[in-house]
């Protein structure tokens, strides 16, 4: 296809129901910048399984689009979603003391990986009967799976395939114009079935990305109104300059921070409570991290509260640049709970590279601390991390508890889980050097003990905590109480037994 193209079919590939942000800020952007367009959003989070083939050759024979872009989410199994809980499959697998536990967990876990295997050959299943209905249409690929694993689905799409890594307004601009002048960073399947890369050589001008015209999606998008009783995304900038060993944002997005117009923020939040639209969630790798995005989730706030807008809002938060005006700013404005990565250790903070000070963290929460009422605090705790150690355990456990005291303990959340181990990451390489993971092993392998091993909780330590998990699932009265907050408090214990138990077999020797 060199002509422009004029019209534009958006799949969103299966997932859990999500709102679709990152397609529906394509289809504006790209409505905007070439208003003469077509454009659809099919969405088969919505559509049943044994439909979902159906719907897309009825659709795609109805519309005849010159080009069909697919928004893929996720491609890996590890990470526990609404769809299935991979975390209690481990947990029961490893280190359940019952055997039919073991035995049905196993089960489970055959039947992840199956639905893990079959959803990805469904998906390319999907590119396959546009190539066979419609030879012509360019065919695009996008969404975070993509922004990971570009490479691997660049040798598995179709030919005459752009396959998107990261930003994709720029990629998908130069497509919908005919695809003369490639643009932004992404894989291309040519005729021929070779692969070519273009590389990310700019950044996309977040000043570009108005409010979106919900009123235009709302015509474009017939799940529109399945989502407004949802949470809704909404992101204020890209990019994080942060390192942290497991984390690929720095990568898919860019270290350098970009910022959209509060102004335009604002109006886009404005616009969703005109739909009934109660809760937002700003998608940011982190919504206030640096000063200077500090400052300018400041001037949204600023804003919002001038309009009177009345939402609930979360999204993950850095405390160290917080002041109490803003923390005062951040309530008023409708704070519904304060989510942020926490570990109780400064030493796992700096082995991880999560760039701050736990003092100057533990100080912030107390700006919240008198008048916090409603708002949860949710601890997302990666246990267990590379140079974690009973100390360190401890030492998260005791902060637990300080924050128990802040805020009252049913107001604290500690949401357990381990980190993913992610291509490309500093923690990956750290755990090949090491042994850990072979050179040359497969991310994307189905073989069960390669994925258990991407769910990073090595023994000894990881016997503990999951004995304890387990016991705490056993024991808990889920109407009275929290599963991270049982956990923790039976880890205590459990931590205290394996102690005496390594010092009863490595008794300290004396010193010569």
């Amino acid at each position: 296809m060199s002509r422009p193209a004029r019209t534009v079919l958006y799949i969103r590939l299966p997932v859990w129901k999500i709102w679709p942000g990152g397609v529906i800020y394509i289809a504006d952007f790209i409505h905007k910048q070439r208003p003469e367009i077509r454009q659809e959003l099919l969405d088969m989070a919505l559509i049943s399984k044994g439909e979902r083939r159906a719907a897309l050759k009825a659709k795609l024979l109805e519309l005849r689009p010159d080009v069909v872009a697919f928004s893929w989410r996720n491609m890996q199994t590890f990470g526990p979603h609404p769809e299935n809980d991979a975390l209690d499959v481990v947990m029961n697998y490893e280190y359940s003391p019952k055997p039919w536990r073991r035995l049905k967990a196993a089960g489970s876990a055959l039947g992840i990986i199956w639905d893990y295997a079959s959803a990805r050959l469904d998906n390319f299943g999907f590119m396959r009967l546009v190539r066979k209905l419609l030879p012509q249409a360019r065919i695009v690929v996008g969404g975070t799976a993509v922004s990971i694993f570009g490479k691997y689905i660049a040798e598995h799409v179709p030919n005459d395939t752009v396959v998107v890594a990261g930003e994709g307004e720029e990629a998908m601009l130069a497509v919908v114009d005919g695809y003369e002048k490639p643009a932004g960073n992404h894989y291309y399947r040519d005729h021929a079935g070779r692969v070519h890369h273009r590389p990310t050589v700019e950044d996309f001008d977040l000043a570009r990305l108005t409010a979106v015209d919900f009123g235009y999606i709302e015509a474009i998008f017939p799940g529109f109104h399945a989502y407004l009783g949802d949470t809704i995304g909404v992101h204020t900038k890209r990019g994080c300059p942060f390192q942290c060993h497991f984390c690929l944002y720095n990568k898919i997005e860019g270290a350098r921070q970009r910022f959209r117009a509060p102004d335009e923020v604002v109006k886009e939040i404005e616009a969703l409570t005109r739909y009934g639209v109660k809760h937002i969630w700003f998608t940011d790798a982190q919504f206030c991290s640096t000063r200077r995005s500090t400052d300018h989730v400041e001037e949204i706030l600023d804003q919002m509260l001038a309009r009177r807008i009345e939402i609930t809002w979360s999204g993950y938060l850095r405390l160290n640049h917080l002041t109490p005006r803003v923390a005062r700013k951040m309530l008023d404005s409708g704070l519904a709970s304060i989510d942020l990565s926490f570990t109780g250790s400064q030493d796992i903070v700096d082995s991880l590279t999560l760039g701050y000070d736990l003092q100057q963290q533990m100080a912030a929460f107390k700006l919240f601390q008198e008048t916090l009422t409603t708002q949860q605090v949710k601890l997302y705790m990666p246990l267990n991390a590379p140079g974690e150690t009973v100390a360190t355990l401890r030492a998260t456990i005791d902060r637990i508890k300080e924050l128990y005291a802040m805020f009252g303990r049913d107001q604290v959340l500690p949401f357990i889980f381990f980190i993913g181990v992610q291509p490309d990451t500093p923690v990956e390489r750290q755990l090949l050097k090491q042994g850990y993971l072979k050179p040359g092993y497969n991310p994307l392998s189905l073989w069960p003990f390669t994925i258990k091993k991407l769910l990073y909780n090595p023994d000894p330590l990881g016997r503990v905590i999951g004995r304890s998990y387990l016991q705490a699932m056993e024991e808990l009265d889920p109407t009275s109480d929290y599963i991270g907050r049982a956990t923790m408090e039976i880890l205590e214990g459990e931590l205290a037994e394996f102690e005496a138990r390594q010092q009863a077999f490595d008794p300290i020797r004396e010193t010569p």
